[in-house]
């Protein structure tokens, strides 16, 4: 009698199987199969979020069409005749995250009347349609100033005016540049980048929504 008491108060077996094997027999491998896929899915969504600024900050520039920009370098005044000098200005293609670099540099000549220098024939220094102008055109709303971009021709480096020579040289690898912005020596494969310029209520505009070296023809 102790025994049937016994096995009534044993208990119960957990399963439903009539062989006593477990119901979830196999889940622990669909399980971690699930959770594999899970993570794995989590990871790609990831790299790509991350590359993602990565290539647009790489395509980006190149990919964007051209439209005016037309930017104040200041009052003509600040530009002696004679002189070429370095001026900055806010790049219109800027953003909220882009804080001090969205500061862009250039290089202003101004050739006196009458001056020494070879100029060649007036145009519109239209940047948007064909190839680059020769670097010694000459805007017929600014026809005594020559905008350089500040980037060297062969890799993009800042060029430097030297008054002394009357030539833009680049510190990086030697490209030299004569005061036209025409190629003089070294790697560069063409001349400087021009802006096309303007005079408006005594003020000197550039259009700068093209952006040099990404958006010329070489």
């Amino acid at each position: 009698m102790s025994d049937s008491k016994h096995e009534s108060t044993s208990l119960p077996q957990v399963g439903g199987s009539g062989d006593g094997g477990s119901p979830c027999a196999g889940c622990g491998g669909g399980r971690r199969e699930f959770m594999f896929k899970v993570g794995v899915g989590l990871m790609g969504a990831g790299g790509v979020a991350a590359a993602a600024p990565v290539v647009s900050a790489m395509l980006g520039p190149g990919m964007r069409t051209y439209r005016e920009q037309w930017v104040d370098l200041g009052p003509v005044a600040s530009y002696p005749p004679g002189e070429t000098r370095f001026a900055t200005f806010t790049n219109p293609w800027t953003s909220p995250t882009d804080g001090l670099t969205d500061q862009t540099g250039c290089w202003v000549r101004h050739i006196p009347e009458g001056g020494e220098g070879a100029r060649g024939e007036t145009q519109s220094l239209d940047t948007s349609i064909g190839g680059p102008p020769p670097s010694n055109a000459f805007n017929p709303k600014a026809p005594n100033f020559q905008v350089f971009a500040v980037n060297c021709a062969h890799l993009g480096c800042p060029v430097r005016w030297f008054p002394q020579s009357r030539l833009f040289m680049c510190p990086c690898h030697g490209g030299v540049y004569y005061e036209d912005g025409s190629r003089a020596s070294g790697p560069p494969p063409r001349s400087l980048f021009p802006y096309p310029a303007k005079i408006e209520n005594d003020h000197l505009w550039i259009d700068a929504g093209r952006l040099p070296g990404l958006q010329e023809a070489p």
